[in-house]
């Protein structure tokens, strides 16, 4: 059994893994920002944790006790053109898809450097590696955790703490009917916008993302990046042939 931490347990894909791990036997420590939304949870610890903010993170962590297990989870997505965006929202998009992993990160790695075991889960995405237009600033945000992963498996995998980089297609939550959305009425990119229903793909559950977790969780020696899902499996298999030279885009849109 491992004492597993996960951001953002409130909903979606955190709430589902929080679900599937406490039903396998693990400790599970759920945060979120309001904690009495993880009332209803089978929970070993339910605690606050805003990941943009330093004092948050440090008190959770502290309260938290021994952490085998991280999943940075927290996160969220928007819709605009990279022409239009603002600078400002895609900061704060920043401070809580990457910025707010690596606090946690350095909140816990001390302990596990240590121990000399542990295990840094990221929850990313096929946008990770690839690109999606309209949905830049996400993108741009899962490729950075993507890079902090990597240097990660280097510099904190010679203390023997693993990292793991999940990477999921569209997940079936209600995250991109909550995005932000930057549009105009007048919106050069507006017949953009139309044509992203062309780009999901198949739609992975939550319970099979969470199943995807667990898994790497348990295995000895998981690896560094988890495709999660059909789609994402084709796609990235795709993208690591592809040709450098060129724009990796596999999708045929009036554009």
């Amino acid at each position: 059994m491992s004492s597993i931490l996960i951001t953002g347990a409130s909903q979606g894909i955190g709430r589902t893994m929080a679900l599937e791990l406490a039903r396998r036997g693990h400790r599970v420590i759920g945060t979120a920002r309001n904690p009495d939304s993880l009332a209803d949870l089978p929970l070993a610890e339910r605690l606050r944790l805003d990941v943009t903010e330093q004092s948050s993170v440090d008190a959770a962590v502290a309260a938290a006790g021994e952490i085998d297990v991280v999943i940075n989870n927290a996160g969220e997505t928007m819709r605009a053109p990279l022409e239009s965006v603002p600078v400002s929202e895609v900061a704060r998009l920043f401070d809580l898809n990457t910025l707010g992993a690596l606090r946690v990160v350095q909140a816990v790695l001390p302990g596990m450097r240590e121990r000399g075991s542990g295990h840094l889960v990221f929850l990313s995405s096929i946008q990770g590696r690839m690109v999606l237009p309209i949905i830049g600033p996400y993108g741009m945000s899962k490729w950075a955790v993507e890079a902090m992963a990597e240097v990660l498996a280097i510099e904190a995998g010679h203390f023997g703490v693993k990292v793991s980089l999940i990477q999921p297609g569209v997940v079936a939550t209600n995250g991109g009917a909550k995005a932000k959305v930057y549009r105009s009425d007048d919106d050069p990119y507006g017949p953009l916008f139309d044509e992203l229903v062309k780009t999901r793909g198949e739609v992975v559950t939550p319970e099979e993302v969470a199943t995807i977790v667990a898994d790497t969780i348990e295995q000895e020696n998981p690896p560094l990046r988890v495709p999660a899902g059909a789609t994402a499996v084709k796609l990235l298999a795709e993208r690591k042939t592809a040709p450098e030279g060129e724009v990796f885009f596999p999708f045929d849109l009036d554009w």
